[in-house]
């Protein structure tokens, strides 16, 4: 497949470059600075591109008959709130002026409990033991809160949009190597599922382009 990966240089998205290049896709890696993919595999097409301030062309023709786009675009600090958002509503901009529909984005797990505008009152997440949901997630909500509420707003763009999305939530990510074994579920988290590395969520990510059923749904991945 002709595959396209945003935030490329990011902790998900080299797991994105290296696996889909390992699978023998044909890859463009879009991101800020060139250099930041110094020692990654050979033969892939680099865009350089800001999300901030985007060149629509650019953006255009790195998604141009793209057979799948995959973004690991995410905030890497308070200071980045807002980025997915505002990128990923760049992202499907340039999907629709080249015609390219499949999209696969990474979220996190708590966000089928996060309010959004369109969204005000979100159910229950069955997923969600007692700990989790009693105690350990009011305080990591409290303290994520801007970063949610951009995956919130990412989230809900998409829904509204005519794509063939599919969201992919992690819990805690971490750098232990590809398992390819994880657990996934749709809609709600993954019961006890605390953990998972992030080339585990990659792979997922990739497989999901590949599974019609993902479609327009929210997947949680989890060891």
């Amino acid at each position: 497949m002709k595959l396209t990966v945003f935030a490329a240089s990011g902790g998900i998205g080299r797991h994105l470059l290296r696996q889909a290049v390992a699978a023998g896709h044909d890859v463009t890696a879009v991101v800020r600075s060139p250099a930041s993919l110094a020692g990654e595999p050979d033969g892939i097409r680099v865009v350089t591109a800001d999300l901030s301030n985007p060149d629509p062309a650019v953006l255009a023709d790195a998604v141009d008959k793209a057979d799948g786009v995959l973004s690991g675009l995410g905030p890497r600090s308070m200071a980045d709130s807002g980025v997915a958002s505002r990128g990923t509503r760049e992202i499907v901009t340039a999907m629709r002026a080249r015609g390219v529909r499949r999209l696969v984005v990474v979220s996190a797990a708590p966000l089928s409990t996060i309010a959004a505008p369109g969204r005000p009152k979100p159910p229950p997440d069955p997923g969600e033991g007692p700990l989790l949901r009693y105690l350990l997630g009011p305080i990591i909500k409290t303290v994520l809160r801007k970063h949610y509420l951009d995956l919130a707003v990412m989230e809900e763009l998409l829904r509204d949009s005519d794509l063939d999305w599919t969201v992919v939530r992690p819990p805690r990510l971490t750098d232990k190597p590809l398992t390819g074994v994880y657990r996934t579920a749709y809609g709600r988290s993954v019961r006890g599922g605390m953990v998972v590395p992030r080339a585990d969520v990659a792979h997922c990510m990739l497989r999901a382009l590949e599974q019609p059923e993902t479609i327009r749904q929210a997947v949680a991945v989890a060891t």
